[in-house]
């Protein structure tokens, strides 16, 4: 599917208009609809996530990462295609070639030799959120509670894993990520753990109100997922693609559609591994 979609006669109009009328730093330009549908697709496996993939009130899908995704393919000739998968089977997906890539604020931390990664291109923090009146405080105020998160992220594989994190009573991992605020909410668990900005989207989205605790889990990199198996080379070209759109100000444009202060999350030098 690697193939340079360019025409060179109208790039060179451009460039010469651009330089004619005197303008400094003339960006690329958005292709119309007709040259959009003519582009390769890439197939975009995601979950719904908000505000990073979730179905706009056209129907379509929007949010970070579909905006993203859509201008770092178009800039490498490709027309981005999302398509809502079961989180679970997303490494399966990709190395049986049913979707191209996984991008769904996905955490590179931990799983830098499970696949070929395209980033990072934003940084996020996971959280433990808990009711207003709960008396947990600190994440060591875990020990001997129960917590929910959603299946095969990082909060599961961090508790799963990390002997430094208190020992809980019962940990429940739901396919359904909007599972976890159902359990929070009726009492089913005692705190959630999660992307710090989907916690925050929810409680913008569904009007209600949760605690997340001041001491991160973990400050993570996200980035784009391709399988082990993929020899095409697209994670290669979209990371200088996405650095591109970092240096150009495209990344935090997006973000900003989105989030406050999106320099923030921007910041994913020097992040753990």
């Amino acid at each position: 599917m690697q193939k340079n979609f360019t025409l060179k006669r109208i790039v060179c109009l451009l460039a010469a208009l651009c330089l004619a009328a005197g303008l400094v730093g003339c960006a690329d330009m958005p292709a119309s609809s007709s040259e959009e549908s003519s582009l390769p697709t890439i197939l975009v496996g995601s979950d719904v996530y908000p505000p990073f993939n979730y179905i706009g009130e056209d129907g379509a899908p929007t949010g970070i990462d579909v905006e993203l995704a859509k201008e770092a393919f178009r800039r490498m000739g490709y027309r981005a295609e999302f398509t809502i998968i079961d989180w679970e089977r997303k490494t399966q997906l990709l190395e049986t070639g049913d979707i191209d890539c996984v991008w769904g604020s996905f955490t590179i931390n931990g799983r830098e030799d499970d696949y070929r990664w395209a980033g990072p291109y934003m940084a996020s923090r996971q959280v433990v959120a808990v009711m207003p009146g709960s008396d947990i405080e600190t994440i060591a105020d875990l020990e001997g509670r129960t917590l929910a998160v959603q299946s095969t992220t990082k909060p599961e594989e961090l508790f799963l894993t990390d002997a430094s994190l208190p020992a809980l009573r019962d940990l429940y991992c739901f396919e359904d990520r909007e599972l976890i605020y159902t359990a929070l909410g009726k009492g089913y668990v005692d705190a959630i753990a999660a992307h710090e900005v989907s916690i925050l989207q929810y409680m913008q989205d569904y009007n209600t109100e949760y605690r997340i605790l001041d001491e991160p889990l973990q400050v993570v990199r996200l980035g784009v997922a391709f399988g082990k198996n993929d020899v095409r080379g697209l994670e290669t070209q979209l990371t200088a693609t996405l650095d591109e759109m970092r240096a150009d100000g495209t990344l935090a444009a997006i973000i900003g559609k989105y989030l406050a202060n999106p320099e923030k999350f921007l910041e994913v030098d020097g992040l753990v591994e």
